[in-house]
């Protein structure tokens, strides 16, 4: 009885993970381009991609006091305590994004000069990627054409946001990346 028992659990779990794995495979092979990332050199222009909404705090971006970034709307959000929006604003990225996922402000600069070579006010760091600094800063005269072979992370913000983001984003403040 034991050897029969012991076969029809291992067939029902064969069979279990043979149905997971199925049901795996068609998610993935039926999932939106969109849900990759960034869309691809073939992607079709007419599918609309899902934009965060700029008044309301992003899905799945955490809870608690956080800067939630992102990437692909290009939009940052200032998320209180109470996970309320205190403010939301559009910024203009460097050349090298920071990879989804939790960081945390390690420095601040009241001033400097950005690896553009642009005096930037209120930077605000939070990681790097490959040795380049990435943080938000305030351009204090205008972009001049970018130079396509420096590579910048420096996410830039008009001088009002930055000043409520030097305000906000203390030493310790956790900032999500998000597409």
């Amino acid at each position: 009885m034991a050897r029969t028992s012991s076969a029809i659990v291992a067939g029902l779990t064969a069979a279990a993970l043979g149905a997971v794995g199925f049901l795996a495979y068609q998610a993935q092979a039926t999932a939106p381009a969109s849900l990759g990332g960034r869309p691809g050199p073939n992607a079709s222009p007419s599918l609309p991609r899902y934009r965060h909404d700029p008044a309301t705090v992003p899905v799945g971006s955490g809870t608690g006091e956080r800067v939630v970034y992102s990437v692909d709307d290009d939009r940052v959000w200032l998320v209180d305590r109470g996970n309320y929006l205190e403010r939301s604003f559009k910024v203009t990225p460097g050349s090298v994004d920071p990879l989804p996922g939790s960081y945390w402000v390690t420095s601040r600069s009241s001033a400097t000069t950005g690896t553009d070579g642009t005096p930037v006010e209120h930077v605000v760091r939070f990681t790097s990627v490959d040795g380049l600094v990435i943080g938000f800063s305030a351009a204090l005269a205008p972009r001049t054409a970018a130079d396509p072979n420096v590579r910048t992370g420096g996410i830039r913000e008009t001088r009002v946001d930055g000043e409520a983001m030097w305000a906000f984003a203390t030493i310790g403040v956790k900032v999500v990346v998000i597409r």
